[in-house]
């Protein structure tokens, strides 16, 4: 298992890298978005440059804003050009995956429109991402895309798109945390996971085991697949002592399940 944290998009992106790599990460969730990641102001060669410097990995992360749903096929459009223009980025850098966030906002239209939309949206990134040589994921979002049901609405029609398990929208907008469900049922297609931790009515973004988050469940219902991939630890906080934290926990907790989530602290 990889543990690795997301750039901040107002900050330098070989800055952000170079302080993960110290801090002892070991793979960082390039999120290319503006102002200062945007994909047309970053260097895909020096970010290769200090990747390979480092020795940190990447996973692809995009701005969940673009409306690959819109109703205007313009706008939508657009929003594919960025995709494909972040799709060719990432395959410079080696990232082996990017997540896309599903679009569901079409006011006075039907929930089988967006879904559709978002459909139609992956079918015309996939010629990209094969040239790339980048997957593609999708992330499940509160409310709309956040059961099995719903994921399925997505992911039975797109055999190839691979899915980007973010475990504290799991526990937003369901009557209950999806994240086991989710894993259990899409085992196969999981190639990412997002931790952080929340009160289940914000999605707040907290170090883990300050919310009410069961991560020993979803630690074992992850070994129960066997996944041990990446982890995204996408706790925001101005002091980073939150981050190594929770960097310290998940290990912990990963290595020895005994331990309860309140004792794992800091040494």
């Amino acid at each position: 298992m990889l543990i690795g944290a997301m750039n901040h998009p107002t900050r330098d992106v070989l800055e952000e890298i170079r302080w993960m790599a110290e801090m002892g990460l070991e793979f960082v969730d390039l999120t290319l978005e503006p102002p200062a990641a945007a994909s047309w102001r970053v260097d895909a060669k020096a970010i290769r440059r200090e990747l390979d410097r480092t020795g940190l990995k990447v996973v692809g992360h995009t701005a969940y804003y673009l409306p690959i749903d819109s109703p205007f096929e313009e706008v939508r459009q657009g929003a594919l050009s960025e995709l494909k223009r972040c799709l060719k980025i990432f395959g410079e850098v080696g990232a082996k995956w990017m997540n896309i966030h599903p679009g569901r906002y079409t006011p006075m239209h039907p929930r089988s429109f967006f879904v559709q939309r978002d459909i139609d949206s992956f079918r015309e990134l996939q010629e990209t991402a094969r040239e790339s040589g980048v997957g593609l994921m999708v992330e499940n979002i509160p409310h709309d895309f956040n059961t099995v049901e719903q994921l399925a609405e997505l992911l039975d029609p797109l055999p190839e798109v691979g899915l980007h398990l973010d475990i504290g929208h799991s526990n937003l907008g369901v009557p209950h945390n999806t994240g086991c469900e989710l894993i259990r049922t899409f085992g196969s297609r999981l190639r990412h996971v997002h931790f952080h931790d929340n009160n289940g009515h914000a999605d707040q973004h907290l170090p883990l085991g300050t919310g009410n988050i069961d991560f020993m469940a979803h630690i074992e219902a992850l070994k129960e697949i066997g996944y041990d991939e990446t982890i995204t630890l996408e706790v925001f906080a101005p002091d980073d002592h939150f981050l190594r934290y929770s960097r310290d926990v998940l290990r912990r907790l990963w290595t020895d399940q005994t331990v309860p989530l309140r004792l794992a602290t800091l040494a």
